[in-house]
């Protein structure tokens, strides 16, 4: 079995329940950490659970926030923890057509501005843009429509 992300008729990733699931439970992780709705939800087949909708206005704007949270942040475990749903929310993201520009930090090869939670040694990890646009990349290729 498996789930249907579509943007009208379209199928934009066809994962199985398994991957759906789980990227369904971090959605709403990330809903509730940016305080925005993500705009994934039930589609044109309500009793079906399987078959969900991407808004592709509500999703831009929860995918937006979503990266300058990410590149914001130089906690080590924060984006180890985020990474791979970052790039997994961004490769929907361009296969629903919504063109996600990463944010410009202060260093235009790095992520990592300011801190907002503390961390042992305290020395973030900048986390280079292209690494994560690559990521998206990659995880694009193995997205099954």
């Amino acid at each position: 079995m498996s789930m249907y992300f579509e943007l009208g008729d379209e199928t934009l990733w066809n994962p199985s329940m398994g991957a759906g699931r789980l990227f369904l439970r971090q959605v709403e992780v990330y809903e509730a950490e940016l305080e925005l709705p993500s705009g994934i939800g039930q589609g044109q087949y309500w009793g079906d659970p399987d078959t969900l909708q991407v808004v592709p206005d509500t999703y831009a704007e929860f995918v937006h926030a979503l990266a300058a949270w990410h590149c914001r942040t130089g906690h080590s475990v924060i984006l180890a923890l985020s990474e791979g749903f970052v790039a997994t929310a961004l490769a929907l993201a361009r296969r629903a057509g919504i063109e996600v520009g990463l944010p410009e930090p202060a260093d235009p090869h790095l992520c990592g501005g300011a801190q907002r939670e503390v961390q042992n040694p305290g020395n973030p990890r900048a986390v280079p843009t292209c690494e994560l646009d690559a990521r998206a990349r990659e995880i694009d290729r193995s997205m099954a429509r």
